[in-house]
């Protein structure tokens, strides 16, 4: 979930978050990392710099003011470039988005200026806010598609807790991964390692924070169980971003 709105340092909780059971090992693993990571909440505070804002949303012939606020726990600019870069590079023909907003508006806005009738399907546990991303899109002649979906238990091994977004189409050729938030559980994204069988061999997976502790443990533990793609960790930007690519 990444607002338009200008928004506090965490972010928004969900039922489902606080429905959570969690065991004696979530909470040392919440407690534990999240007492360390502080320094990398402090520095996505800063989403990049306007200069680098205002470059992306020239290339993408999108006004001045459409990504109005960023920073907090909303994607960077280092990131949404990635997206916009590896679309028009790429062409993809199925994107695939956990935790709609800004990337929202840039793969979306990425794949119309690609031309070739890409499709987005975009997946957020919060309706409202799923609501609200789709009439910003409106506002740019922009559309996705948008799903609100509850937060469930993920398969084993994964902890925390995952979107229960259904069938997925296979081929996927980039999947984009901003939610769920830390503050359920370190790991929760995770379980989106459920869905790397609908991976293209050459499609991409994209994961926000890439430097926290958290999501560098996970891109170990991804790398270890899934030895078809290739993972690294991209330092650039203010959270940094994991990336994997399917080899044949």
């Amino acid at each position: 979930m990444t607002s338009r709105e200008s928004t506090q340092f965490l972010p928004r909780a969900h039922a489902d978050e606080a429905a959570f059971d969690r065991k004696p090992a979530d909470w040392a693993a919440l407690l534990g990392i999240g007492a360390i990571q502080w320094p990398w909440l402090l520095r996505s505070l800063r989403g990049g710099s306007q200069t680098d804002k205002q470059e992306l949303l020239a290339r993408l012939e999108l006004p001045p003011d459409a990504l109005p606020n960023l920073g907090s726990w909303k994607a960077d600019v280092a990131l949404l470039g990635k997206i916009a870069d590896r679309i028009l590079t790429t062409k993809p023909q199925t994107v695939v988005e956990f935790g709609a907003g800004a990337s929202t508006l840039i793969a979306a806005r990425a794949l119309q200026m690609a031309g070739h009738g890409g499709r987005l399907i975009s997946f957020d546990q919060h309706a409202d806010f799923v609501d609200a991303t789709r009439q910003w899109l409106a506002e740019h002649d922009l559309s996705a598609e948008m799903h609100a979906v509850p937060l469930t238990a993920p398969p084993d091994p994964w902890d925390g807790l995952w979107y229960d977004h259904g069938a997925l189409p296979d081929d996927i050729d980039l999947m984009l991964i901003d939610g769920p938030c830390w503050t359920i559980h370190p790991f929760t994204r995770g379980g989106a390692a459920q869905a790397f069988n609908k991976i293209a061999v050459g499609g991409m997976v994209m994961l926000d924070d890439g430097a926290r502790p958290g999501e560098r443990i996970l891109r170990r533990r991804w790398a270890k169980a899934y030895p078809d793609f290739d993972f690294e960790l991209v330092k650039d930007g203010t959270k940094g971003t994991v990336i994997g690519v399917r080899r044949a």
